[in-house]
């Protein structure tokens, strides 16, 4: 039974995710033991919390009998084509297939009493908790329908409800895994110049990802050039829900990649880290016509 100090911590996390890294309301042998008892008796009330709010939710029909292992390693596919040389995309593929994990009923108390940082805990706890519609832990908790971190993408069920045609949550956060992930975390030779998977601009991974996802929803979509086309002129760019992309700039991304063979590189080309000169100053790799 927590004492009262420790009761009060708890409440504090369960509203904020927010919890003393050093643990003093808690007891232990030593420090060690102190930092993983309190570890483990706040993931432990947050699993409590969360089967308390959300009852018993079932799966959505839609995702009812779906392969969910392989559903990231389809759409990634042709992400993955586009963007790696032939000899490393089977490599990166298996990565992916083993990075994409659903959020359900099913997979959430595990989910939860795995994570090492407690602060990802209690976002993946409202992110499922906002998928079966039940009460958020806190005020000002996100509404996320997908989360990423280091190599593991994590996505909500609300997967199958979004209505924006232009959407597609697993292949934006796929996109996330390879600024994320190191060329040798994947099995890969890594140099000096290529340590990441993709050498993407911090200013620009959301601005990637949302590329990315719309291209890729209108490659589902259009069979042909011109149906492509068609599509990209549709897409405003207006699914973007976040302040470190410019809409704007997402849509005409994503246009200029409907007017090329491979549009995948022109998202890369447009999003890539500057690259280092003998001087030292940065010489950009690829920009927008």
């Amino acid at each position: 039974m927590p004492g009262p100090d420790a009761t009060a911590e708890i409440r504090r996390y369960l509203e904020t995710g927010e919890h003393d890294m050093l643990f003093p309301a808690w007891s232990g042998v030593n420090t060690v033991d102190r930092l993983n008892r309190g570890h483990r008796e706040l993931l432990a009330a947050l699993v409590a919390e969360v089967k308390l709010r959300a009852g018993k939710p079932a799966v959505p029909p839609s995702l009812r009998g779906l392969d969910l292992v392989g559903l990231g390693r389809k759409k990634a596919e042709p992400m993955v084509r586009g963007l790696f040389p032939r000899s490393e995309q089977d490599v990166v593929l298996d990565l992916v297939g083993r990075s994409v994990v659903f959020v359900t009923p099913r997979s959430i108390r595990s989910i939860l009493l795995g994570c090492e940082h407690l602060e990802t805990a209690w976002k993946l706890a409202n992110l499922y908790l906002s998928s079966v519609g039940a009460e958020l832990l806190g005020k000002d908790a996100p509404e996320l329908v997908g989360y990423s971190e280091g190599t593991t993408c994590f996505v909500s069920l609300d997967y199958s409800r979004h209505e924006d045609p232009f959407a597609d949550f697993v292949v934006h956060e796929i996109a996330h895994i390879f600024h994320n992930c190191k060329r040798r975390t994947a099995g890969l030779p890594e140099t000096r110049r290529r340590e990441w998977l993709l050498n993407i601009d911090f200013r620009k991974r959301e601005t990637f990802a949302y590329a990315c996802e719309g291209y890729s929803r209108i490659l589902e979509r259009g069979r042909t050039v011109s149906e492509r086309r068609a599509l990209a002129q549709k897409f405003d760019g207006f699914c973007v829900e976040d302040d470190r992309a410019d809409p704007r700039e997402v849509a005409a991304v994503v246009r200029e990649a409907c007017r090329r063979r491979n549009g995948w590189k022109v998202i890369l080309g447009h999003c890539v880290a500057p690259e280092r000169s003998c001087g030292g100053r940065p010489t950009a790799l690829g920009t927008l016509p």
